[in-house]
């Protein structure tokens, strides 16, 4: 088998269960149990793994590891909205 397609098939399920993370968060009406820092971790050691994917020029990573940068915004967006209407409601 390819690495190339192994590795993008290890991408995919990673992300499947990414999304799958963000819209049970999504359903959640209060996020009580979601720390802003696992998204704040998630960004920097993402934007490091895309940086380290684009300097060993690997095309898998770089992909993977920026779509998982945009389900650490998306999630912190979505918990931080929760945490406010929370605090103002």
């Amino acid at each position: 088998m390819n690495p190339d397609a192994i590795g993008w098939l290890a991408s995919l399920v990673l992300l499947a269960t990414l999304v799958r993370q963000i819209v049970t968060m999504a359903r959640d009406p209060d996020a009580k149990g979601v720390s802003r820092w696992l998204f704040l971790g998630q960004c920097v050691a993402s934007v490091g793994f895309v940086v380290y994917s684009l300097m060993v020029n690997n095309l898998v990573f770089v992909a993977t590891n920026a779509a998982i940068l945009v389900t650490a915004i998306v999630g912190q967006c979505l918990v931080a909205r929760r945490k406010s209407r929370r605090s103002s409601g």
